[in-house]
């Protein structure tokens, strides 16, 4: 399949989302990446139920709504309510993770789970045949525009081979640091979704930044 790209919401122009949003809905882009934070799993605070309805009407494309908040399990049927098309909680706030990745799957949104930075990739072993997605911070979550971890690149490979030794059909997206310098490593080590926020909002121009992106050769499938 041809990888996706999913521009990150959070480095928008919120005194003009709706332009930012017509550029996406009119751009090679595939997702929206949406990015959820309550202050406890991480040192920031972004949106919540409001503002994503308000972008599920704006938006022409799925809604890849990532939580980085604890006890995600509360608030799962709300994100979906409100518009949110894939559901990706933390392993780190999931202490019973395969029963909330079915309380995602309830809803009719597909799941994902996150991973940071320092948590190998064996922890979804036994769990891997049922998600739709594993996200792969290569920053340390909470802020945009950090510098990219290139330790993820081997773990992509590690999970790429997980994935293929399961015969599964999970996709690995990448999230953090992620630009035309790193995509085409990304691809080739397996990565099938780039989440891109800085790199294209503040690109002189967002439009061919992601057609770029978007025309990069990754792995032969």
């Amino acid at each position: 399949m041809k990888h996706l790209i999913a521009p990150s919401v959070l480095a928008a122009n919120f005194q003009n989302l709706k332009k930012d949003f017509d550029m996406i809905n009119a751009s090679k882009a595939d997702w929206y990446h949406v990015d959820v934070m309550d202050g406890k799993f991480v040192p920031n605070i972004s949106f919540g139920m409001f503002i994503i309805k308000q972008m599920k009407a704006m938006a022409t494309k799925p809604l890849d709504v990532h939580l980085m908040i604890v006890e995600p399990e509360k608030y799962i049927e709300q994100f979906r309510e409100v518009g949110a098309d894939i559901i990706t909680v933390h392993y780190e706030a999931c202490p019973h993770l395969h029963r909330t990745i079915q309380q995602i799957h309830a809803t009719g949104a597909k799941a994902g789970v996150a991973l940071n930075p320092h948590t190998p990739v064996s922890v979804l072993e036994d769990i891997i045949e049922e998600l739709d997605l594993v996200c792969l911070m290569s920053v340390n979550p909470g802020f945009g525009g950090q510098k990219f971890i290139y330790q993820v690149i081997p773990k992509v490979r590690k999970l790429k081979e997980m994935i293929d030794s399961r015969n599964t059909k999970t996709l690995i997206e990448i999230d953090g640091g992620v630009g035309l310098q790193n995509a085409e490593e990304l691809l080739k080590a397996g990565a099938n979704v780039l989440v891109a926020g800085s790199a294209v909002f503040k690109s002189k121009n967002p439009l061919d930044t992601i057609s770029r992106m978007k025309g990069i050769e990754g792995l032969v499938i």
